[in-house]
């Protein structure tokens, strides 16, 4: 029997904040396991892929860079399987992001999509946002300040400013939710899934979990928390995926942050089994 050969691209350290060693470790037991499972893997970085250097014709991929993402959408566009999709790494994006969920009816905060070089006064005393997160719209968080909680006006503004002094120039604002952070992740069509409270495992990549305190276990349906993020995967096209909601007092659900392929950090000896299944199941459909 000819084995499979897959190609895996590994994500740059600067688009793993606090989180290189996670990240690596999760996409290597990865691979090991799809070495197990009789495929041969090979490795490369994301400046392997700009090069010009993977031939194979599936990928598993961890890529952040706005020029590696282009060249899997241009291989995806040619027949080649990549996982996750390309496509769907552009769909996590802060504003495409939120502008899918919200036209999908997925729950999820309200939000105001700003200019940052234009005065946003008017817009957020309109949206009535007392406290309100303020996150960078054209990428993923780097830095801390690319998401940032913000109490009044002037802070918001500041925050905007700064944005548009970084060349940042689309801004995603937020409502503020009160109640229970959970993170979450998940393996499409694997049965995989797993959440857990950050507050009670000291798990943060900036500490902004913080900022909704420790959590007071309000009842919420768990079939209903897998649902809506199978939802999301779906409607944003990722197969291996984790993020973040809010449980409101009223038991309400609203996811407020939805990865590509994160660093699975609590359960990643678990998870990655599940992960090479999938992409072992993707690879060999006809």
């Amino acid at each position: 029997m000819t084995k499979i050969t897959i190609a895996g691209i590994c994500r740059r350290d600067k688009f793993s904040p606090n989180h290189i060693g996670n990240d690596a470790a999760i996409f290597n037991l990865t691979a090991a396991h799809l070495i197990d499972m009789g495929c041969i893997v090979n490795k490369y970085s994301e400046s392997d892929l700009i090069l010009g250097n993977v031939k194979e014709t599936i990928i598993f991929n961890m890529v952040r860079e706005w020029q590696s993402i282009y060249e899997l959408q241009k291989m995806e566009d040619k027949g080649c399987k990549v996982i996750n999709s390309a496509y769907g790494i552009d769909n996590c994006t802060r504003e495409n992001m939120t502008r899918l969920l919200i036209g999908n009816q997925i729950p999820h905060p309200r939000s105001l999509f700003l200019n940052t070089n234009e005065d946003p006064e008017e817009e957020l005393k309109k949206s009535g946002f007392e406290n309100c997160w303020i996150k960078r719209g054209d990428f993923h968080a780097i830095h801390r300040e690319d998401v940032t909680y913000v109490r009044h006006l002037e802070e918001a503004k500041g925050i905007l400013k700064e944005y548009a002094i970084r060349g940042i120039q689309t801004a995603v604002v937020n409502e503020h939710l009160c109640g229970d952070l959970i993170k979450f992740y998940g393996v499409k069509d694997t049965g995989f899934f797993y959440w857990f409270y950050p507050s009670n495992a000291n798990h943060s990549k900036f500490g902004l979990e913080a900022i909704n305190g420790t959590a007071k276990g309000i009842h919420f349906d768990e079939e209903e928390l897998k649902n809506i993020c199978s939802r999301a995967g779906h409607v944003l096209n990722v197969n291996i995926y984790g993020g973040d909601c809010v449980v409101t007092e009223d038991g309400k659900i609203h996811l407020i942050d939805f990865n590509d392929w994160p660093s699975f950090a609590p359960c990643r000896e678990e998870a990655a089994k599940f992960i090479a299944q999938r992409i072992y199941m993707m690879a060999t459909e006809e």
